[in-house]
């Protein structure tokens, strides 16, 4: 058994949809939690929804956490080569 405490609109809101339905509050509450359980399990993880894609763009280059100050360095400096080139 769960007591759960709602505010009084909350708790309005719960009476006129439970008498709509021609329901108890309890049933409607206990319904209620089963979807959104159902639902949320249901839903594929951040992980699932891109497992396909993730590496799948990747530069082959296993140090770029490690040397991005570097890599970023060597590219303005380029850039800016480039520029004075031109």
């Amino acid at each position: 058994m769960i007591t759960v405490r709602l505010n009084p609109e909350l708790a309005k809101k719960l009476e006129i949809t439970a008498k709509q339905l021609g329901m108890t509050k309890s049933e409607l509450i206990r319904r209620s939690v089963e979807e959104y359980l159902k639902n949320i399990e249901a839903k594929p993880s951040p992980w699932e929804l891109g497992k396909d894609i993730f590496g799948k763009y990747a530069s082959g280059k296993g140090s770029l956490s490690q040397d991005r100050k570097k890599i970023l360095r060597q590219k303005l400096l380029k850039k800016h080569n480039e520029k004075i080139i031109d």
